[in-house]
Formats: C-alpha cells, structure tokens, sequence
C-alpha cells in the first residue's frame, strides 16, 4: 500500500518512530538499527502488516533491510515482532551469510530465537538467498559457492569463528590449495 514514508520524526522509542507527514502522523515498528539511522527527517520504507485485528505498519531505512524483514517473515514461527529482533542485531548481509553458513550461533542471538527456530530459518531460507532473493549486490556474493573455498568456510564456522571472519580468511587464503591447506592458512591469518 505505502511504498515508503518521508517525513520529520517527531518521536523514537526502542520498538518504534512516530513520523509525521503532512500533519498526520504514522506509527511505524522498525528495527533498533533503522530507528538508529533514522535522523530528524527520514525515510521509512514501509511493509504493512494486515490481519484480523491488526494494522501494523513496519518501516526500514533501507530498501534491504525491507526485502529482508519480508523474508523472514515467511519463515513458519516468525512473526513481524520476531523478524524485528532478529535485524535488531544483525544486519541484512550478515544475516545472509550467517543463513547461508548455517550459523546458529549468530542467529540465536535475537532475543526470543532458540536453536529449533534457527534452524528452521536456516533451512527455509538457504535455498532462497543462494539464489540471490534476499539481498542483491550484499557481501553474501563473496561467499564461495562450492567446492574447496566453500567447505573450509564450513569448516571454520563449526569451529567458532564468526561467517565473515571466515569468508574473509578464506579468501586470504589464496585459490588452488587442498582443503587441509587453506584452513592451515586461515587459521595462521586468523593468529596474526
């Protein structure tokens, strides 16, 4: 209904800005990072959440953050309430590639997210951002997709560090090793 909302913030809490346009006002629910963003005049682009008994309105301060919010939404278990939460500590490239890495770890962070409900989000989501539906043009698009690169970053995850530090070390691994050599080197850049 509302593609975005541009207007002059009149009030903030922790789960919500009030923006007044034209001298109405909207509520709009958003993540701790765009209420973060959003300075005296922003732009919220919006999602409208409709049901029986509700007509929420949810806005982000990016385009991405928005296409994220959607995604998760879709997840069996995940609520408006809950997909906030979860953008509240993660942002929507990191969130990619904790999906894609399958990092639990990164995921249960979000207050009100277990390990099951993790795993679900994992596993309905995978397929999608691999395809390249969640976020376009993100850092998700460095994360190798097969082989050697792909299954030392799997590797490294499993052992504890986070799936950027991983994807990253990787890379500085260098191509055309054997999967024992590239996580020797990973490991030695993670030391230095």
């Amino acid at each position: 209904m509302f593609e975005y909302i541009k207007g002059t913030v009149v009030s903030k809490t922790e789960t919500y800005a009030v923006v007044e346009v034209s001298g109405v006002a909207f509520k709009i629910f958003s993540s701790g990072r765009s209420l973060r963003d959003a300075g005296e005049t922003a732009v919220f682009y919006t999602y409208l959440h409709v049901r029986e008994d509700i007509f929420d309105l949810y806005g982000f301060t990016t385009v991405e953050e928005r296409s994220t919010f959607g995604m998760l939404i879709s997840v069996s278990g995940v609520g408006p309430r809950m997909a906030l939460n979860i953008l509240s500590v993660a942002e929507a490239e990191s969130l990619a590639l904790a999906i894609v890495t399958s990092d639990v770890k990164a995921l249960t962070a979000a207050q009100g997210v277990g390990p099951k409900l993790a795993q679900r989000i994992i596993l309905e989501l995978k397929d999608k951002i691999k395809a390249g539906d969640l976020v376009k043009n993100s850092a998700i698009e460095v994360l190798p997709r097969t082989g050697v690169e792909s299954e030392a970053v799997e590797a490294l995850v499993v052992l504890g560090y986070p799936a950027s530090m991983a994807v990253k070390a990787v890379k500085a691994a260098g191509e055309g090793l054997t999967l024992e050599d590239t996580i020797k080197k990973a490991l030695s850049g993670f030391a230095k």
